[in-house]
């Protein structure tokens, strides 16, 4: 365990999980929006109505740790969840929570995180550039393990993770798609920012805001 405070705890993943799902609520619209354009259009649909079983999920749990917390919205979001947004991000918090078994700070929060990532790019088989959550994932963990090796709060590590987020999410507009339903379109998905990049950005922020209150 790393001593950096304050510490991500069970407290602090649960309130991160219920941040996540106001957010998704609140911008369902347009993760709508978003996968119309390139996609199913059912990206903001299939993730408020996962994390609205997430939070069902949590209701009465008493987690050993915030591996726990994480590991049963992994578990919720693969069984609750259609498309592909349920089994990627399924199996990105299954490997966060694994990660996590103890309160932790900025580095471990950080490595736990690229857990996540690599779940993500194992299962999706995707890389940056591909127009994925990985676009908006990756520069998040480089971010963080940066601001963590510089010797950042826990609040400070996760906004800069967020703002590196936002950025991997509006840098997806220009790309062709190169996975997913949206690499069917081939040229005409360029121009579109990727609805699973917004949806990630999205947790990032999330993180953020739950880590400075």
């Amino acid at each position: 365990m790393d001593f950096d405070t304050p510490l991500f705890d069970s407290v602090l993943a649960e309130t991160w999980i219920r941040a996540i799902a106001a957010a998704v609520e609140e911008e369902e619209a347009l993760l709508t929006e978003l996968d119309s354009a390139i996609g199913d259009g059912d990206h903001g649909s299939n993730l408020r109505r996962g994390f609205a079983a997430v939070l069902s999920a949590l209701d009465g749990l008493q987690p050993t740790g915030p591996g726990a917390v994480l590991t049963k919205t992994g578990t919720t979001l693969i069984s609750k969840v259609g498309g592909a947004s349920g089994p990627l991000y399924g199996k990105a918090f299954r490997a966060i929570g694994a990660a996590l078994p103890e309160p932790a700070g900025p580095a471990t929060l950080a490595e736990a995180l690229a857990a996540g990532l690599d779940a993500v790019r194992i299962l999706g088989k995707a890389e940056p550039g591909d127009k994925t959550i990985v676009d908006a994932w990756t520069p998040a963990v480089a971010a963080l393990r940066a601001a963590a090796a510089a010797g950042a709060t826990l609040p400070e590590a996760t906004a800069a993770a967020a703002d590196a987020a936002d950025q991997g999410a509006r840098a997806t507009i220009p790309l062709r798609a190169r996975k997913g339903r949206a690499s069917y379109l081939g040229e005409r998905s360029t121009g579109h920012q990727d609805p699973g990049a917004t949806s990630t950005a999205l947790l990032f922020r999330a993180l953020a805001d739950v880590a400075h209150n």
